[in-house]
C-alpha cells in the first residue's frame, strides 16, 4: 500500500489558529453588518403593513404601525453606531424604508379614512404630503443648509408621520363622526399643515444634545417593540 505524502504549505501558511479563525471572523462580521439593515426592514415591513391595513379599513392598526416604525427607524441607527457597522448602503436604505413608511404610509392611511371624501382636494392633500416627505428627506440626505446640529431644517419626517398616525388613532379610538362634514377638512389643513411643515426653514429641536443612551438602555427599546 502506498501512501501519498502530504504537500507541505508554502512558506507563511503554516497551520495557525488565527489563519483557521477568518472565515469564522468574517461570517461573524457579515452577520453583524446585517443586524442594523434587519431593523430597517422590519421599519419597511411596518410601513407597509400600515398601507395594507388603511386598504383594508383597519385604521387603527394602520395607526399602530407607523408608529412602530417610529421605534424601529430609530434603533437601526443606534445599532449600527453600536456595532460600528454603518455603511452607505444602510443610508441609502433607511432613506428609501423612511420614505414609504413616514410618506406614503401615513398620506395613504389619511386619504383612506377620510380625505376621500373630499374628490380632487383629498387626493391633492395626500400627495401634498407625499411630496413633502420625499423633499424633506432628500434635503436631509443632502444636509443642505444645516447650521446648529440640535435643530432639523423643517419638521422631520418621522414626526410628521406621527402627527397624521397620532389623529387618526385618536379619532378612531375615541369613535369621532367620521361622517360630519367638518372633519375630512380638518384631516386635510392637518395632512397639509405636515407636508408643508417638512418642508419650510422652520427650526424644529433635534434632540441630539440629549443623551439617549445614557437615558435609555438599549434594551428598554428592544422591550418596547415586543410590546408594540
Amino acid at each position: 500500500m502506498r501512501f501519498r505524502r502530504r504537500k507541505p504549505r508554502p512558506f507563511g501558511l503554516q497551520a495557525s489558529p488565527v489563519l483557521d479563525e477568518v472565515p469564522h471572523l468574517a461570517r461573524r462580521r457579515r452577520g453583524i453588518y446585517l443586524l442594523p439593515n434587519l431593523f430597517t426592514l422590519a421599519n419597511l415591513f411596518a410601513g407597509f403593513f400600515a398601507i395594507v391595513q388603511a386598504m383594508n379599513q383597519q385604521f387603527e392598526m394602520a395607526a399602530i404601525a407607523i408608529f412602530a416604525a417610529l421605534v424601529l427607524d430609530g434603533m437601526d441607527g443606534r445599532v449600527a453606531r453600536l456595532t460600528n457597522t454603518q455603511s452607505a448602503f444602510g443610508e441609502q436604505f433607511d432613506s428609501l424604508s423612511d420614505m414609504t413608511s413616514f410618506g406614503v404610509a401615513p398620506a395613504l392611511v389619511m386619504y383612506e379614512w377620510a380625505l376621500q371624501d373630499l374628490g380632487r382636494w383629498g387626493w391633492a392633500g395626500a400627495f401634498v404630503y407625499c411630496a413633502g416627505a420625499a423633499l424633506r428627506l432628500a434635503r436631509f440626505n443632502a444636509n443642505l443648509g444645516v447650521v446648529d446640529k440640535r435643530f432639523f431644517q423643517g419638521l422631520p419626517s418621522p414626526a410628521a408621520a406621527a402627527l397624521i398616525a397620532g389623529f387618526v388613532w385618536l379619532a378612531v379610538d375615541n369613535k369621532f363622526p367620521i361622517r360630519e362634514a367638518w372633519l375630512p377638512w380638518v384631516a386635510f389643513l392637518l395632512t397639509v399643515y405636515a407636508g408643508f411643515t417638512m418642508v419650510s426653514s422652520a427650526p424644529f429641536y433635534s434632540g441630539k444634545s440629549f443623551q439617549l443612551g445614557r437615558s435609555v438602555p438599549f434594551w428598554v427599546m428592544v422591550v418596547a417593540i415586543a410590546v408594540i
